[in-house]
This record gives C-alpha cells, structure tokens and sequence, in this order.
C-alpha cells in the first residue's frame, strides 16, 4: 500500500493546501489538528486551538446537533453528514477573515468521521465545506422560480388573479361544491360604462380606475378560500365558497358600495357621475352539468339592463325561470 512520502509533505503541509476546514480532535474531544481554513474563517489561529476542547475554542456556541453527531461518531464510530439543507450554520465560521457580531455565518456542510491514528487512539475527522454558494444559487433559482409563478398566476395591471389561474380555480371550486354538497357563489363583475371612460379619459387613466377597482373588490375578501380575479378588460370575477344566498346578495351590495364609494369621476356614467360596477350573482349546490358562472354572467346583464350601479342575484337552479321574464 502507498504511502506519503514525509519527507516530501507533511500533514500541515497537505491539510493546509485544501479548499476546505479540517479539525482532527481525539476521543476526548480534545483539538489535534486545526488547519489554515478553519483558523481564517473563525478568526483563531491554530496556536490557540491545539490541545484545547473543541467546545471550549470558539467564543461562540455551536449548534446543538453538531455536538450531538459529534458524540455519536466518538462513542459509536460510524460517520455522519449534516446537510446544508437541514444544519445550515453549525459552527461560527464566517467568509471574512475577521469576525464580528454582526455578521452572519458561513453557510456549511460537515461530514464527520471516525478514524484510527497511527498511535492505535481513536479519534474523529471534521471536514468543513463553504456552502455559501450554492445556498445563494438555491435562493436565486428560488426566487426566480416564485417570481415566474406569480406571473403565471397573476395579473399584471392589477396584481390579482388571472383568468388562466382563475379557469384552473374554478373547475376545482365547482368539484369540490359537488362533492361535499355545499354553496358556491360566483359573482361576475363589470366597470359601468368603462368604453366610454377609456374613450373620454384614456387608457392611461383606465388603467389607473381598472387598478383601483381591482384594490377596493380584493379588499372585501376576509377568507382564504375567496379569490378575485380580472377576467378581462374590465371584468372581474369572484369565487366564495360557503355563502348562503341572502349573504352572498348583501357582499354583492357590499361589493357595488365599495367601488361607488370611490368617486372616481365619471362624466359619460348617466345618471351616476363617477365609476360604478354592475354585479350578477349566481348561487347554489352544482350538479350534474351546472355552470354557475354562465349564470352569473347572465345576471350580469340583466344588472346592466336593468340600468347599471346594482346587483341582481339568481339561485343557481332557477336562472332560466328569471331570463324568461
């Protein structure tokens, strides 16, 4: 079996020379090797460290999991790994080379393992890896991943839902009233009016009322389970499940007086002066082959029909009954 030529390299030489922290410590815990890796990024020199326990060298604490693994590799000597994943700063290393209080701890891996020295003394190998790195690639790609999540699910005018996230919410929120047998509301929305704001204004300023509408009708959610979403240009649709229908009318009464509440101008609105939002509500247990929505939407029109600035509710299984008058 080859060996290293001492005579040629020493340990110091070699342990020295790596990439990465080496501390050697005996079954006592006692500190037998501290390379120059480990001295620079805890800011103590390899004088001060040899021969001292390893609990005892830093001024700082160490994670309890890592004293913990350290036990077990010197009582039962087999190895252990802690992740980055899940130990993320055991020891107090940092990237600068002088430490202070304010600075945040190097991200690590650590393996620990035991090993025999050529005095027959069991001891236990420390081999420390920087993981800032990969950390820092991790939180980027994470970022990035969550930020084209958000574009795909969101609207980029009036950063609520979108209709794509908004066909895949529906369907499931349609499923699920089927199966357990309870409400759902659907309430489709519409500006008043709003070709001839864009037309009077601009599509600066309509963009800027479509904003502000979104932010009033996103306001009046309280629950988790209630999304609203642009449906498109100037629609807006909402998903409530749980809603008797006496309380989905009056949250659409709530909905209309929110935006009326705005007074945002409006010249060209009739009779009204500023924005107003129609509202047509359907409520109801699906089944079978009900479409809440496509009732909603023709409460919808016979809100606008009917004069705008107001809401019309039809139970989901007698809209038919309420077009026909």
């Amino acid at each position: 079996m080859n060996t290293i030529d001492t005579r040629r390299f020493g340990v110091d030489d070699i342990s020295n020379a790596i990439n990465l922290g080496l501390i050697v410590v005996d079954a006592d815990g006692q500190i037998l090797l501290w390379n120059n890796w480990i001295a620079k990024h805890s800011g103590i020199n390899e004088a001060d460290a040899l021969n001292r326990q390893l609990e005892q060298v830093f001024s700082e604490s160490m994670s309890p999991t890592f004293l913990t693994a350290l036990k077990n590799t010197l009582t039962h000597r087999l190895p252990v790994v802690l992740s980055t994943a899940l130990h993320r700063t055991p020891l107090p290393l940092y990237n600068a080379s002088e430490t202070n209080q304010q600075q945040t701890r190097m991200y690590q891996s650590i393996t620990i393992m035991p090993i025999q020295s050529q005095l027959n003394e069991s001891c236990c190998l420390i081999q420390v890896t920087d993981s800032s790195t990969s950390i820092k690639r991790e939180k980027m790609l994470r970022s990035h991943s969550e930020i084209l999540k958000k574009e795909a699910t969101t609207d980029s005018l009036t950063d609520i839902c979108n209709r794509r996230f908004f066909d895949a919410h529906y369907e499931i929120a349609v499923a699920d009233a089927k199966r357990q047998k309870h409400c759902l509301s659907i309430f489709m929305i519409d500006i008043d009016f709003f070709k001839a704001y864009n037309d009077y204004y601009g599509h600066i300023a309509g963009d800027n009322a479509i904003r502000l509408v979104a932010e009033a009708l996103k306001l009046q959610l309280s629950r988790a389970t209630d999304i609203v979403a642009r449906y498109g240009g100037e629609e807006f649709v909402l998903v409530m499940p749980y809603l008797p229908e006496k309380t989905a009318e009056q949250f659409a009464e709530k909905l209309r007086k929110a935006v009326f509440n705005l007074a945002i101008p409006h010249i060209n609105s009739g009779p009204f002066n500023r924005i107003t939002i129609s509202v047509g509500v359907c409520t109801g247990i699906p089944e079978n082959d009900d479409n809440p929505l496509n009732k909603a939407d023709a409460a919808l029109y016979q809100a606008k029909q009917k004069g705008r600035n107001q809401f019309i509710s039809l139970p989901l299984c007698e809209t038919e009954e309420y077009l026909e008058q």
